[in-house]
Parts: C-alpha cells; structure tokens; sequence
C-alpha cells in the first residue's frame, strides 16, 4: 500500500518562470498520467542575471514549497538553475529523485559536421563552472569548437510572451548571425525558454543561409531527454502512476497568474479546464 501510495505522487517541475513549460510539454507527452505541479518563479525571473549564491537560495526556497506538496520527484527545468544548484539540492534531498537540466553539448558535438557548435544561453549559465568544465573535456575530445553567446534581454522578451516581435527577432539575429557567420552548424539551445523562438532561429538561419536546406542548421533542445530521464527513474524505483487518465496541471507562480495562464493556453495548447493556476506571494 506506501509503494501505491507513493507512486501516486507529484512530479514537481521548476523554472524561473515559463520557459520550463517546454520541457513541461515533453514530460507530459511521456508521462501522460503523472500528476504535475509546475513552478513559474516569474517574480524573480530572470534568473540568469543572479549571481549563484542568490540561485541556490532561491532554489532551495522552491523546493521546499514544492516539498510540501510530497512530491516523488523533481525537475530543475532551467539550465541556470541547474548548473548554480543541483549538487545542493541532492546534499539536501538524497532521498528525491532529482533531474536537472544538460546543456546539449555532447549531442550536439555529435551531430556537428563543421566542428563548430554555438551555444545560445543566459550569461550565468555560461559563466559557471559545471558549463565549462563540460566544454572543455568535449572540446579535448572530439575537437570541437564550442562557440559561447550570452543572449542577454531575450528571456525577458519570452516571458513577456513577445514570441513573434520585430523586437525579439532583432535579437535572435544579434545573437545567432554571429554564430552562423562563424561556421556553426549546430546550435544549442541553452535555456529552456528558447524553444519557443526556435521559429525564430530558423527565420535567422534562412536569412544568412538561403541557398541551404531546412535542416542545415542542427537545434539541439534537451527537454525530450530530461523527460525520458525521468520516466526511466520512475520506472526504476516503481513510482510510475498508474493512472489511465491525464490529471490537470497544478500550476503556480510568483508573478501574473494570467501570464502563466496565457503561456498554458498558447505555448502548451492546453484548454482552461485541463490546467489550475494559483498565485504565490
């Protein structure tokens, strides 16, 4: 009976505000009957202009509410937030099964023909230590050039759900020409918020490049692999739901609850009877 009632328990699922929804997006299309709380920290955000002792604060603050809800497992759906807090959140929580974010540099060496990756991200997650001892033990074995570009004021565009302005495109084209212009042909996407300009980058890509194909250009996004992560761990320790139906998505935030209602309804396509918002002070 513990084993059933385990197994019945949440999933928590953090960001800095809605850029967490794209993985989000992937855990539900795995894990269709796992019960989700999701945690839009938008009265804080951005996170990746906070120093890292602010982040394992802010951090540790999330999980404990999310704690309160007894949750089984937990998601860092943000790559800033990963890389500042993790390994304190599992000195914190041994016992929680906890997944955070990678930043796609080992798919993304992979799959690079050119040898030339760029890395889209926030300036504290390319700042960090965990980022950059990956970069350069992958740089010394495959021989690959990674290419940092902070996207600074892109997050907030994102947030503000300005998804198709002139003045969101004007800086993917700041950030991502470079990076083309240098010969990348493969592009991580480093922070969960950018999947939801990914149309954008594309925009960007067939301006500099109009004579190549579609896929010339490689975008890496990890939210798919932190989702299939997940399901293995669940499975592992026999804490897959056994629920046949989707529950609704418990949602909470720290900023606008009709922002993260508006993000639900737009960037997940989900119906007002499929999802509850409630704010947080």
């Amino acid at each position: 009976m513990a084993k059933a009632s385990h197994s019945d328990r949440a999933v928590g699922v953090f960001d800095s505000g809605v850029g967490g929804l794209s993985v989000l997006l992937h855990i539900r299309r795995h894990l269709p009957g796992e019960q989700l709380i999701y945690f839009a920290d938008s009265g804080f955000a951005p996170y990746g202009e906070k120093s890292d002792e602010v982040l394992i604060e802010r951090s540790l603050a999330v999980a404990a509410f999310l704690l309160t809800h007894q949750i089984k497992a937990m998601v860092i759906a943000c790559n800033t937030a990963t890389a500042a807090a993790v390994a304190t959140l599992r000195l914190r929580y041994p016992e929680l099964i906890i997944i955070g974010m990678e930043p796609g540099l080992k798919p993304a060496a992979l799959h690079s023909l050119s040898k030339v990756v760029g890395v889209l991200a926030t300036k504290s997650t390319l700042q960090s230590q965990k980022f950059n001892q990956l970069r350069d033990q992958l740089s010394l074995e495959t021989k690959v050039n990674f290419i940092s570009q902070a996207c600074i004021g892109l997050v907030n565009q994102i947030e503000k759900a300005e998804l198709h302005s002139a003045e969101t495109l004007q800086l993917v084209r700041r950030y991502v020409a470079p990076l083309l212009a240098q010969g990348a042909d493969t592009l991580v996407l480093g922070c969960t918020h950018y999947p939801f300009i990914a149309h954008l980058i594309r925009q960007v890509v067939a301006e500099n490049q109009p004579n190549a194909k579609p896929d010339a250009i490689r975008l890496i996004d990890t939210g798919e692999a932190v989702a299939r992560r997940l399901h293995k761990l669940l499975e592992q320790q026999d804490l897959l739901s056994g629920r046949a139906d989707t529950p609704i998505l418990l949602a909470c935030t720290t900023g606008s609850p009709g922002s993260l209602e508006h993000a639900l309804q737009h960037m997940l396509a989900l119906r007002a009877d499929q999802y509850q918002v409630s704010a947080l002070v």
